[in-house]
């Protein structure tokens, strides 16, 4: 962490400090999605006046590299921002699944002017929550190249210590956060939902040997680190009860050690050929063991859950026909950004009512176009397709420091993705700051280092 800091031999540099204690805000309050929490207020107070002295004081921020990242971010800003202009009644009423609301006003009053947003109050707390996201983006613009080699121990020690928050949870130590709507007694780590910190911790596999084979230098006792700690994550994840952390944990697994392929053949080039499979197999081994390890004594809360699985009773399941009737009634302009709760009561039918309430849709891709309609289906699409087009790129592309860190982002990215068709990870304050800097590592790929002013050995100038 001190050479993350160093922005010279001995003082941190403005842009690192202000990561730091943005990082820090979000690992204690932003770890949950809903509005009324008061760790919304605290990440966003803090993002707001990173935002503002990183604006005031900072250098120049390099756009370019990052030029799609920030696309993506401002057209959604824009996007949520125009859902809240006041339209004209006459415009209004014109949208569809409106006539509900409309018909509330008494008769012979005028209706009032009214935002495309059904409940423009959600609409506005989901425009005011894309300033962590636009703060991190600024801070990685704005940040030197000796801060971006330091960045992946950065995020590994922030994954870590939610890691190990969420281990003393296991342990039968109980926290309660008053800033996020944590189940008290539930593995959930600095997250409010245990399914989203098994997310964060799976990120973890990647962010783990990202950091081990960071700039082409491999040391062995970073690959020993690194290693030790995607098993410490590994298992975490089974205790945190998440069944979907479980298969997302596997897919990070794989592509970790697909990844770390080319940091290990660097480390063990003068080492005899048998080696390399020899610890590959090692460690596979050693993960096996630790999971039946941890099922064998009841850990494995994860395993347990997916023994226990009821699909009728699954209420992600049941809703799904609603939610795409939803969808088709509020086509194509949609009901407005973060009214989704309040929405579905209105439509929810009386054989799915429970105790307990859907607050998302859990599947963030319907959830989008649901509240954006073709304009989020779009943009949605559109990001999808430049992460592919990317990560396409950068897979092919011979391996180095700046390519090997795209890859990593890429596979971030897909975790996301993969978690957010069953679930709505992306809302949460802490994993929009990860996905910046995933899809911001992907931009980064495609940069070119700067070449020497003079000219290479055996040239002549």
């Amino acid at each position: 962490m001190r050479a993350f800091l160093a922005g010279s031999a001995w003082r941190p540099s403005l842009v690192a400090v202000l990561f730091c204690g943005l990082m820090a805000a979000l690992w204690i309050a932003g770890g949950a999605s809903q509005s009324a929490e008061a760790g919304q207020a605290v990440v966003r107070l803090v993002a707001a006046v990173v935002l503002v002295i990183a604006l005031l004081l900072g250098q120049r921020p390099a756009l370019a590299p990052a030029r799609p990242v920030w696309v993506i971010l401002t057209a959604s800003c824009l996007l949520v921002a125009v859902q809240c202009v006041p339209l004209p009644p006459t415009i209004w009423q014109l949208l569809p699944g409106r006539e509900v609301f409309a018909a509330a006003v008494p008769p012979g009053a005028s209706q009032p002017w009214r935002p495309l947003a059904i409940v423009p109050s959600a609409a506005l707390n989901a425009c005011f929550s894309l300033t962590v996201p636009l703060a991190m983006l600024l801070l990685l613009s704005m940040s030197s190249e000796r801060d971006r080699r330091h960045l992946p121990a950065a995020m590994l020690a922030v994954v870590t210590a939610g890691a190990l928050l969420g281990l003393l949870q296991m342990s039968g130590s109980t926290f309660d956060n008053p800033l996020i709507n944590e189940t008290v007694g539930q593995a959930s780590g600095n997250f409010a939902n245990r399914n989203h910190f098994a997310l964060f911790v799976a990120l973890g596999c990647l962010l783990a040997p990202a950091w081990a084979f960071r700039e082409g230098r491999v040391h062995m006792w970073r690959a020993g680190v690194g290693g030790g700690l995607v098993l410490l994550f590994v298992l975490i994840v089974l205790g945190t009860g998440s069944r979907a952390g479980l298969g997302l944990c596997t897919v990070a697994l794989v592509l970790g050690l697909t990844m770390a392929h080319w940091g290990l053949h660097q480390l063990l080039r003068r080492l005899p050929r048998w080696v390399f499979p020899a610890i590959m197999t090692a460690f596979i081994v050693m993960v096996g063991i630790s999971v039946l390890a941890s099922v064998t004594m009841n850990r494995a809360a994860g395993i347990e859950r997916l023994r226990d699985i009821d699909p009728g009773q699954d209420m992600r399941g049941l809703a799904l026909p609603v939610v795409l009737a939803m969808v088709r009634d509020y086509l194509p302009f949609g009901a407005g950004t973060g009214g989704f709760d309040p929405l579905f009561r209105l439509h929810e039918p009386l054989s799915l009512l429970r105790t307990t309430y859907l607050n998302h849709a859990h599947n963030d891709f319907l959830e989008i176009v649901l509240e954006a309609g073709i304009p989020g289906l779009l943009l949605l699409g559109a990001a999808i397709i430049w992460w592919g087009v990317e990560s396409f790129r950068m897979w092919r592309a011979t391996p180095s420091r700046r390519v090997m860190l795209a890859r990593f982002g890429s596979a971030m990215l897909l975790l996301v993705l993969l978690a957010s068709a069953f679930d709505y990870p992306a809302r949460t304050p802490m994993m929009m700051a990860m996905i910046v800097v995933a899809a911001t590592w992907l931009s980064w790929g495609r940069e070119r280092a700067p070449r020497p002013a003079l000219p290479a050995e055996g040239r002549h100038l």
